[in-house]
């Protein structure tokens, strides 16, 4: 049987600490793990939250490719996740910078949009009980592209 490429992006909420790291830990073996073959690929954003968790988890647990994208330049990024994206730059296939001249809503929307449409799959942790959020918005324009998606409310 031949291996198939599968391209993931991840989203979330950048509201976490109502859990402890070993919770998410859990949260991503059992939702991110199954599709973390060795040929998969993963897309991340660079941002707090479910992102830096992820990048990590992701780094340490698995073999799977990892690009991390932000919409601006990792400079630009909290000091969080610039910590998890330099704590795992050993295991990131790449970081893409999009360079957005400003860090609006817009500037997000476009990293989503980017992410998604290398993506087969979208997997979405927003924060329990919203409705309107960035990770929303990517997981509604996989929904336009007819794009599978998990949602996996934190």
């Amino acid at each position: 049987m031949e291996s198939i490429m599968r391209g993931v992006t991840v989203t979330g909420t950048r509201e976490t600490s109502h859990r402890n790291p070993t919770w998410y830990a859990d949260l991503f073996t059992s939702y991110l793990g199954p599709f973390a073959t060795d040929e998969a690929h993963f897309y991340v954003g660079g941002a707090t939250g479910i992102d830096s968790l992820a990048v990590l988890w992701l780094a340490g647990n698995t073999k799977s490719g990892i690009t991390v994208v932000v919409p601006g330049t990792i400079a630009e990024q909290p000091a969080d996740a610039r910590q998890a994206i330099g704590q795992s730059r050993d295991r990131l296939t790449s970081v893409v910078e999009l360079a957005a001249a400003s860090l609006q809503t817009s500037a997000y929307h476009a990293r989503n949009r980017w992410m998604v449409d290398r993506s087969e799959l979208v997997i979405g942790f927003p924060l329990e009980g919203t409705g309107a959020s960035g990770t929303w918005y990517t997981i509604n324009y996989a929904a336009e592209q007819s794009k599978p998606r998990l949602v996996v409310p934190v």
